[in-house]
């Protein structure tokens, strides 16, 4: 069967989302069309009966917009403010949107800490796992006003590949500003090509990640996405880098429609998740 083909049969889906996703570039405020667009195409998921979760950024951005506040300044106090005025808000968006279609959200705030810990990542686990029972969409994002260490060093890319291992998911969707992978970055480089499949991450792939974002209100450049694509296949989930202008790409990769890059997972036996976030994050 051809790997796309696969897909139509995720039963657990994590979708992560950036903050230039989800705001106007030129005016820093959310857009709601999109905003409006994504929440459609999660809870049609919902109706078809599969399990989803939403990592969704823009906390810190949100928060800086509404008082004002450069998006480049970047000091730490600022940074876990904005954050705290920022998620309210943002969750307060989320939940008026989602209340339209009748579906019920919670929110999730988590830090390494969480997944570090054996008996927080127990009860992390148990939430995450009721939570769905219920027919709920957990919204998670890291817990950025309480720790400088995360945000100085966190992106939602990584947070929502553990997030994705710890809930035993089986696709996990990050929506980006370019189409997914390229042998370089395609904004720079006219030449480069897109890879449309992974079947195996090696060194030679990892290079090919680059540190820089497009956007200046996002944290994660590909290498972000790249280090998730390790972290979600060695758990044994299929992961897919798309473009998030269009929202809509959700349900086309769940058709097996080809958009994207698709990393193939490659479940590695002795994979353990909080050995991996302690020694490799």
């Amino acid at each position: 069967m051809n790997r796309r083909e696969t897909l139509k049969d995720k039963k657990r889906i994590v979708v992560k989302i950036g903050s230039s996703s989800i705001t106007h570039a030129k005016t820093g405020l959310l857009n709601l069309t999109k905003l409006e667009r994504l929440i459609r195409e999660l809870v049609n998921l919902r109706n078809q009966g599969r399990d989803v979760i939403l990592v969704s950024s823009g906390a810190i951005a949100v928060g800086k917009k509404t008082v004002g506040i450069a998006a480049d300044d970047n000091h730490i106090a600022v940074k876990q403010a904005c954050a705290a005025i920022g998620q309210a808000k943002l969750m307060m968006t989320y939940q008026k949107l989602f209340a339209e279609y009748d579906q019920t959200i919670a929110q999730i705030l988590m830090t390494k800490n969480t997944l570090l810990n054996n008996l927080n990542r127990f009860n992390a686990h148990n939430t995450f796992t009721e939570l769905l029972k219920l027919g709920v969409i957990p919204i998670v994002n890291e817990n950025d006003t309480i720790s400088t260490y995360e945000i100085q060093f966190g992106d939602n890319d990584t947070l929502s590949a553990i997030v994705a291992a710890l809930v035993e998911a089986d696709l996990l969707i990050l929506l980006s500003d370019i189409d997914g992978l390229y042998t370089d970055d395609p904004r720079s480089n006219s030449k480069a090509k897109f890879i449309e499949v992974v079947e195996k991450i090696d060194e030679e792939l990892l290079k090919m990640g680059k540190e820089t974002t497009g956007s200046s209100v996002g944290t994660g450049g590909m290498s972000t996405k790249l280090s998730a694509a390790k972290i979600a296949t060695m758990a044994g989930i299929d992961m897919v880098i798309a473009n998030g202008k269009d929202i809509s790409v959700i349900h086309k990769i769940i058709e097996g429609r080809n958009y994207g890059t698709l990393f193939c997972a490659n479940k590695e036996e002795y994979f353990y998740l909080a050995d991996y976030i302690e020694n490799k994050l």
